[in-house]
């Protein structure tokens, strides 16, 4: 059955439409911006001559890159660091988020409050860097992963989730004689998978993204991540041809990102929906 729209409407939704597609070439342009400069001739785009289009492709940038000093040893820790830290951090957050929904939890309204609190006041990086020292982890892979298990916002948000299932779920299942932790792993784990995809594709952009953290806490270049490499290789860039490789560096190390991005897209947004509306 068709349903007519008024002239009005027809209006409204171009204009819609319009606007959208203009603030999603806004915030397309700076990456694209980003390629065709770092696949561009280097002393055309110096100059300011490439705003649109590539003028004289040439990849020599990205052959740089691959051969930058420890990109082999960086990759493989922002690759280890990304996965590792996401399962554990989605596994702590959604498991905490169902504990929290808990009414027979020790203290249970005490905890919550008490992570909650974290969200707004913390020691700041100096003490982050003094317990890290003395957990002798300053020079450890673990720095990347222990620290960001526990993330308030995550749980919040796995949390929420969960009390939209209705308790008598967990009832039955308690009846039937399954402990908490196969409630948890057999019947909320795949009842909540879109706050999962939501809050694994949130940990995961953050951990391949995060700069400022390792950068002051780690002391062993040989334990940088791809931004980190990109970090000393840029600071370095006292000419044009340095700075377009750092470009293309930068290109790289977003790439992953969107691939995510797109693969758990669907999710993100069903989980993100779902999660205010509940």
């Amino acid at each position: 059955m068709k349903i007519k729209t008024s002239k009005g409407d027809r209006t409204f939704q171009v204009i819609n439409i319009l606007i959208f597609a203009i603030f999603a070439i806004i915030c397309a342009y700076p990456f694209y911006y980003l390629i065709i400069n770092s696949i561009s001739a280097n002393d055309l785009s110096a100059s300011g001559k490439v705003n649109f289009l590539p003028h004289g492709f040439q990849l020599e940038n990205y052959v740089k890159v691959f051969q930058l000093n420890g990109l082999g040893t960086a990759a493989m820790v922002s690759l280890g660091r990304t996965v590792i830290g996401t399962i554990c951090t989605v596994l702590a957050s959604v498991y905490l988020g169902f504990m929290f929904t808990q009414q027979r939890m020790w203290h249970r309204k005490l905890w919550y409050r008490f992570m909650v609190i974290t969200m707004y006041f913390n020691a700041g990086l100096i003490p982050m860097y003094m317990t890290m020292k003395t957990l002798h982890l300053t020079n450890s892979f673990w720095v990347y992963i222990i620290p960001a298990i526990v993330q308030p916002f995550n749980i919040i948000m796995a949390k929420t989730y969960v009390e939209s299932i209705p308790p008598a779920l967990q009832e039955a299942a308690e009846i039937d004689g399954c402990s908490r932790g196969k409630i948890f792993f057999t019947i909320m784990l795949p009842l909540i998978k879109p706050a999962t995809f939501s809050v694994a594709l949130i940990v995961f952009i953050n951990a391949w993204n995060e700069y400022l953290y390792p950068y002051y806490i780690l002391q062993k270049p040989s334990k940088y991540t791809l931004v980190l490499l990109i970090r000393q290789f840029f600071g370095g860039a006292d000419s044009a041809q340095n700075m377009h490789g750092a470009a293309a560096a930068a290109v790289l190390c977003v790439l992953p990102l969107i691939v995510a991005y797109l693969c758990l897209q669907k999710y993100f947004i069903q989980g993100q929906v779902d999660s205010a509306v509940k």
